[in-house]
């Protein structure tokens, strides 16, 4: 009976998603400037969410969008997987693993303390810009939510940031090639290149589109490289886990405002991401060798469209009134981060190149 109900939710979510991936498919440009279809379909979902049409929503699809932002969710970072191979991980050697791990480490940090102590940002929001900005963008957010439980508008800010400082990652990579394969070419070749691509920049989407304007050689180093990236979510996921745990525990953190529902749930094993360990499995299944191409490939498409769904529901609920609330403070966060993964990840990169 209750899965009756999900059922108008489910569907207007489903129809939210099958719209942004017609438009990816039909327009591929959106996906060269850096609108994924992820994106796309948070932005389709916000803008019907914020219409006259949202009483109606609430009062004939609100379970079902609730139960697709939460439960798919979940499935869908689980066939996230199904991307992933553990052999990625001797593609880009020791160096390239080393360089992901300290990025990762090193920007995640970086905006919890300035998040939170500098900007005076909420804990949700300081979290989720820094998940978003250290693995990779949407997707890392999305399975960030349900370990803090952050509220629809917080989501939406996170993953604004990672559409604005992803899509100018775009136009000023291939600018900083050139520069350095004229001035420092030692420094520059296209699989050092590749690494440093793939371990600063945010969403997969913006790596492809990215490497591509610079060439063939760059691309293949650079998504394995944002591959290894984004393996490590299953440990993040579980460190965040752990954070929020430790948070709750001392009461002292404000969350996205419902604390004392969250102050409630105090025991690490209630915070323990399940689903991180499934999605573990997948890459594990995936490295065996025994899907066949085909089905990975269906796979995937199956896990886009769960995501997209996931995207335009959580869209559909959030509020561009609350969102403008948030003020300037996450973008400064996320520029300080992109400054930090543009000119900190150059110089980590070329020192691990060096003494690695």
């Amino acid at each position: 009976m209750q899965f009756i109900k999900n059922i108008p939710g489910i569907l207007f979510s489903t129809v939210v998603a099958l719209v942004a991936i017609e438009m990816s498919g039909r327009y591929p440009a959106l996906g060269k400037s850096g609108l994924s279809i992820l994106t796309l379909a948070i932005l389709i979902g916000i803008a019907i969410g914020n219409m006259p049409i949202y009483k109606f929503l609430i009062s004939y699809c609100g379970a079902g969008i609730n139960f697709s932002k939460q439960k798919v969710l979940r499935l869908g970072i689980i066939l996230y997987g199904f991307r992933l191979t553990f052999q990625d991980i001797g593609e880009v050697g020791f160096s390239g693993i080393v360089i992901d791990a300290f990025m990762l480490t090193s920007t995640f940090v970086l905006a919890v303390y300035l998040g939170m102590k500098y900007f005076k940002l909420d804990r949700d929001t300081s979290v989720l810009i820094g998940a978003g900005s250290s693995i990779c963008g949407a997707a890392a957010i999305l399975a960030t939510e349900p370990i803090l439980k952050a509220s629809n508008e917080r989501v939406a800010v996170a993953i604004s940031t990672i559409v604005i400082f992803g899509t100018l990652s775009i136009f000023i990579y291939p600018v900083i090639y050139s520069y350095c394969l004229f001035n420092y070419a030692e420094y520059c070749g296209p699989e050092k290149f590749g690494i440093y691509i793939g371990s600063t920049i945010h969403e997969v989407a913006q790596v492809v589109a990215t490497a591509d304007a610079i060439g063939e050689d760059v691309t293949n180093t650079a998504v394995i490289a944002k591959m290894v990236r984004v393996m490590m979510l299953a440990p993040f996921l579980i460190a965040v886990s752990a954070l929020v745990s430790f948070w709750e525990k001392s009461k002292n953190v404000p969350g996205s405002g419902d604390i004392e529902a969250n102050a409630k749930k105090n025991s690490f094993g209630q915070f323990f991401p399940v689903f991180a360990i499934f999605f573990l499995i997948a890459i594990g299944i995936n490295s065996t060798g025994y899907i066949s191409s085909s089905m990975r490939t269906n796979l995937i498409y199956l896990d886009n469209f769960l995501l997209a769904l996931a995207m335009g529901a959580l869209g559909l609920t959030t509020h561009l009134s609350a969102v403008a609330k948030a003020g300037i403070k996450p973008l400064q966060l996320a520029a300080v981060l992109f400054v930090w993964l543009v000119i900190g990840g150059a110089v980590i990169n070329t020192a691990a190149g060096r003494f690695l």
